[in-house]
């Protein structure tokens, strides 16, 4: 839509002329009128090197968008320009009103001058740009269309291209009449050497934007020469060229209702051109991958069977809508996702060969390439599906979480489905084969880790030879809501002590077994090292605590019979009392593990604890029959803190407690001193 600044400006553009054409010379209202104008026009030529705009027949075309051929006022300037035969106008900055009044002057004259005559119209800040159209003869390159050329709507079309040809193979010298309509190439070429000039581009882009506009409201059997010959200038102009008409409009609002025209109408091809134009004038990325797939549609589009055709012009529509309604959206980080998407495209192992329906060889396109589609296009479904499978198969385990990273607009479910695959056997399984493990990658795809990817991790962690890889897996397996604690039970059954270890290991910081799961096997196993994690685990089952601290007290190893005394310390069952009290007083065992016993023994109210406790401070009496306390050890001085803590009020071990408070070692002091504390 065009802006409110340009808008009035051409308004009182046309209003100016239609007074000097009713007024006579020297009317006081002329030289005002020419003055607002100009002051109209130099608000606008402050931030533009120059006001230009191209002519139609019933439009002005400026800043690449054609003004309404219904407005009254502006259809009346563009009639009026174009019976003077120009194709543009150009105002340049420090245009006077002198100038503007002069131009008006000349352009209110009842009929155009000769054409000998029509330069010296020019100023030195205004510009008019002269065109022939009638100098051209109409020649339509389908036969049985001539007989219907006296038809309003083709006769139409054949003066739009006749616009188009003679605005671009307009030269300030004179067009031969008896010159046919030049080919689509001549004017493609002629385009292309009239790089530079602003006005001559807006007339050119006007006649575009009408001809889109005149193959999108006529059906498609009635596109007939117009259509092939819009086609073949689009196809011959330069990348370069057609981006530099694209841009003209400076507003990517204009340049995306520019391509949504054309995909209405123009061919296929065409609208595949532009689009890529349409894209770089932007700064926007369309990447190789899907730009052939677009050129490949548009082909099906064009000439491929008559079944598909309308199918693959839908499809193609629709994906042309669905990129530029992306183009509104903010790039996280655009020149990242551009690289990406670069790389993707480029950097191929070895491309897979399909084949078509016959079983025929097709054409061939790199897995990573049909990802890479798929997500610009928000695809998903089975050929999507075995496009990542293969692209995993090929080693692209990075590639595809790289492409995660950045996310084009619309991609979520796509990206789902390869988050999905990252995490199944087949990536877990590439991830797992090479040494050193990529542990880096392998924490990046821990939230996408499904329950068949994560048995191929605990495949791992039993055959891996590596105590460094099943150390490091050891760390990252337990982390995880999956239900997998029956695969974990399943492999149990493995006669290697350490991978029964390992995997008790596991169980236990899953903090969860299957229903019904006995560890006791385990608990009474030759090897200490996997009775000590069986014991570990069979203590966090709240069903199996007790058993658990029975079998560690009992076992001949010292750091089983450790764990379970600490265990006993949060609560010990009433039936285990004996046997840490007989730990505490068994003088076999090292003093560092009596010591445990007897602190847990502080911890029980009852008389057997008591008891034992008693027996470990009382010495008996001396040669004169005092009672004594037992010769001063690690152990003694443990048993009277825990006298003094929890046993303070028993009448026996006060009399105890008090001899400890008397003596003259400051040890027995310190240790009733500290139990009451």
């Amino acid at each position: 839509m065009l802006s409110r600044e340009l808008t009035a400006f051409l308004v009182e553009f046309s209003v100016s002329l239609h007074k000097h054409a009713i007024y006579p010379s020297g009317h006081p209202s002329l030289e005002p009128a020419a003055a607002r104008l100009t002051d109209i026009a130099t608000r606008l030529l402050e931030g533009r090197a120059t006001l230009a705009f191209g002519v139609a027949r019933h439009q002005i075309i400026i800043d690449g968008v054609a003004t309404d051929p219904k407005h009254p006022v502006l259809r009346r300037l563009a009639e009026t320009l174009h019976h003077h035969q120009l194709g543009a106008m150009s105002i340049l900055p420090g245009v006077t009103a002198d100038e503007m009044y002069a131009a008006l002057c000349a352009l209110a004259k009842e009929t155009p001058d000769d054409a000998g005559e029509q330069r010296p119209l020019d100023r030195p800040h205004v510009r008019f740009h002269p065109l022939s159209l009638d100098r051209l003869e109409i020649v339509d390159e389908d036969p049985s269309a001539a007989e219907d050329l006296d038809s309003e709507p083709r006769r139409k079309r054949a003066q739009l291209w006749v616009g188009l040809a003679n605005a671009a193979m307009a030269r300030d010298a004179e067009v031969d009449p008896l010159d046919t309509v030049p080919d689509a190439d001549d004017v493609a070429k002629a385009i292309d050497d009239r790089a530079g000039a602003a006005a001559y581009d807006q007339v050119v882009v006007g006649y575009l934007l009408q001809i889109t506009e005149e193959l999108k409201n006529s059906p498609s059997a009635d596109h007939g020469a117009l259509r092939r010959r819009t086609a073949k200038l689009i196809r011959a102009v330069r990348p370069e060229t057609l981006q530099r008409l694209v841009t003209m409009g400076g507003n990517t609002a204009q340049r995306k209702a520019f391509v949504l025209g054309a995909t209405t109408g123009m061919a296929m091809d065409s609208v595949v051109k532009i689009l890529k134009a349409a894209a770089e004038a932007s700064n926007q990325t369309i990447s190789h991958g899907m730009v052939r797939m677009l050129s490949k549609m548009a082909s099906h589009a064009e000439r491929g069977e008559e079944s598909l055709r309308p199918v693959a012009e839908s499809e193609l529509r629709e994906q042309v809508d669905s990129l530029l309604s992306g183009w509104d959206l903010d790039d996280p980080s655009p020149s990242a996702y551009a690289k990406t998407l670069q790389h993707l495209a480029t950097s191929v192992s070895a491309p897979d060969t399909t084949t078509d329906g016959d079983g025929e060889p097709g054409y061939e396109m790199s897995p990573m390439h049909v990802v890479q589609i798929a997500l610009e296009v928000g695809g998903t479904g089975p050929v999507i599906e075995r496009g990542i499978d293969r692209a995993l198969d090929a080693g692209h385990l990075h590639s595809l979480y790289t492409v995660l990273t950045f996310l084009p607009p619309g991609a979520a479910m796509t990206a789902d489905l390869i988050r999905a695959r990252l995490g199944s056997a087949r990536a877990m399984q590439l991830l797992m084969s090479r040494e050193p493990v990529d542990l880096k990658m392998l924490d990046a795809l821990a939230p996408f880790l499904r329950i068949d990817g994560y048995e191929v991790l605990l495949d791992a962690l039993i055959t891996t030879n590596n105590r460094s890889t099943r150390r490091k897996l050891l760390e990252r397996l337990a982390p995880t809501d999956l239900d997998v604690g029956p695969l974990i039970v399943a492999r149990l059954d493995d006669e290697r002590w350490y991978v029964q270890r390992n995997l008790l290991l596991l169980l236990e910081r899953l903090c969860r077994v299957p229903p019904g799961f006995d560890v006791g096997r385990w608990t009474q196993h030759a090897d200490p090292r996997v009775r000590y994690h069986g014991l570990s685990l069979q203590l966090n089952l709240q069903d199996q605590r007790e058993s658990g601290i029975h079998a560690a007290l009992i076992d001949s190893d010292e750091r089983v019979r450790r764990l379970g005394l600490v265990a006993c310390q949060s609560e010990c069952p009433r039936p285990m009392i004996p046997l840490v009290a007989g730990l505490a007083a068994n003088a076999q065992v090292g003093p560092e593990l009596r010591m445990l016993a007897v602190k847990v023994l502080g911890t029980c109210r009852e008389r057997p604890a008591l008891a034992t406790l008693l027996s470990l401070v009382n010495g008996g009496t001396t040669w004169l029959g005092k009672p004594k306390l037992a010769v001063r050890s690690p152990v003694v001085l443990a048993s009277l803190r825990a006298l003094s803590g929890a046993w303070a009020s028993e009448a026996e071990a006060t009399r105890l407690l008090d001899l400890a408070r008397q003596s003259s070692d400051p040890e027995f002091r310190q240790a009733v001193q500290a139990g009451v504390a």
